[in-house]
């Protein structure tokens, strides 16, 4: 088999389109992941999470494959954000680069394109960052995801809220036309109302929009108790300032992607201030697992000693790790690196990591994961703040008035 090559040449080969030869002993995976376009700072962070779980993995000799030592090595292509590009490319990885598995893109839309491309040529894909259970409502028998489904995502924002406040009555949602914002806005409206909460407002914007003021001074005319935002990271940045410039005010805000990034806070400054956010994990939580790091603090500790860069680890880098960890568990249960087998191997997988439990029900969704909620703070940082067992402090509720603050 062709495969291995150090990281700083990997990154090499992926600026200049060429891709050393590799030596036999190492298993070569492939991602088309979106490194420019709407979503490259989470296409970065999925990258980093890929490439530190890789690294680290290496650095402690490998996995055990039948009783032979094998390291491991990413083929990286920019989707550029489009979900028609990733299907080109993941079939240009399996035919032309001769991967041996695949790890998943950014983002449900893609990943939903990746997928049928992965059941086509029987190649298992592993992947962290497309939550939407449209992905995994066709059967398909190749395609697994670690992370917690859509529709959980904003969940616990709203079971914190009214465990904050028993009077809220009103939810306003808006969300990106695309798979995973559909299912995530669905999915809060939906538990709202089982919760008992009157949704007024319930809408879809383009993906790409530049404004969202007409959809905001709707909401603003409800006066709702809770506005939930379901998009990205330039979303969530986009609803915060037209917010404020309108004087949306509610009682409570929060957005299933965005506040867990560093750059939400470095754009925001001071009005990212009170705004939650849901996660998939974050360094507080307290899992115990079988992995090199053990702990999410454990994990967080040892990547930014690689990266210095990093303050806050956004969710999408640990679950990309532990993607990558699920597939090296699976391919050493399995013993071969024959596709079939190790496909077989990640349906049985049921382990517990410093990402949480990883374990796939029938469609290959990760159902037995829990969410986070985390908030910005005017201290300047962020914290966990539900569920209440790991929360490192308490909420601050309700959010002031944008024209109330100092």
């Amino acid at each position: 088999m062709k495969r291995t090559a150090p990281v700083a040449l990997l990154a090499f080969a992926l600026v200049l389109g060429a891709f050393p030869a590799l030596a036999e002993d190492t298993i070569l995976f492939g991602a088309a992941v979106s490194l420019t376009g709407k979503t490259a700072k989470e296409g970065e962070y999925t990258r980093d999470g890929y490439n530190f779980a890789v690294d680290t993995l290496n650095a402690q000799g490998g996995i055990n494959v039948g009783g032979k030592k094998y390291k491991l090595a990413v083929k990286y292509y920019d989707d550029e954000s489009k979900s028609e590009s990733t299907a080109q490319l993941i079939e240009k990885l399996i035919n032309e680069d001769k991967v041996t598995f695949i790890l998943g893109p950014y983002g449900s839309a893609p990943s939903g394109t990746a997928a049928p491309i992965c059941e086509k040529y029987k190649i298992p894909m592993i992947e962290a960052n497309g939550s939407a259970e449209s992905i995994f409502s066709k059967g398909y028998k190749y395609t697994f995801a670690v992370l917690s489904p859509a529709k959980l995502y904003l969940k616990g924002l709203i079971d914190l809220v009214m465990s904050k406040d028993k009077s809220v009555k009103t939810v306003a949602v808006l969300g990106e036309n695309e798979p995973f914002s559909k299912e995530v806005a669905s999915g809060a409206a939906d538990y709202a109302r089982e919760k008992g909460l009157q949704v007024v407002y319930q809408e879809l914007y383009p993906t790409g929009t530049q404004d969202v003021s007409a959809l905001l001074t709707n909401i603003k005319g409800k006066n709702p108790d809770i506005v939930l935002g379901a998009g990205h990271l330039q979303d969530s940045l986009l609803i915060v300032k037209q917010a404020k410039d309108l004087g949306v005010s509610p009682k409570a805000m929060g957005f299933s992607v965005g506040p867990s990034s560093p750059e939400f806070r470095e754009n925001l400054k001071s009005n990212a201030d009170y705004i939650f956010g849901a996660t998939q994990w974050t360094e507080a939580l307290k899992y115990n697992g079988d992995d090199p790091w053990k702990t999410p603090k454990g994990y967080a500790t040892a990547f930014r000693a690689k990266h210095p860069k990093y303050g806050d680890i956004a969710y999408q880098v640990a679950e990309s790790s532990a993607a990558v960890i699920a597939f090296s568990r699976a391919i050493e249960k399995a013993g071969s690196l024959d596709p079939a087998k190790v496909r077989d191997a990640i349906a049985a997988l049921d382990i517990m990591t410093f990402y949480g439990q990883i374990k796939f029900d029938s469609r290959g969704i990760n159902t037995f994961k829990p969410m986070a909620i985390e908030q910005l703070q005017p201290d300047g940082r962020k914290y966990t703040v539900f569920p209440s067992s790991v929360a490192e402090k308490d909420a601050l509720y309700p959010m002031p008035a944008w024209d109330k603050r100092k």
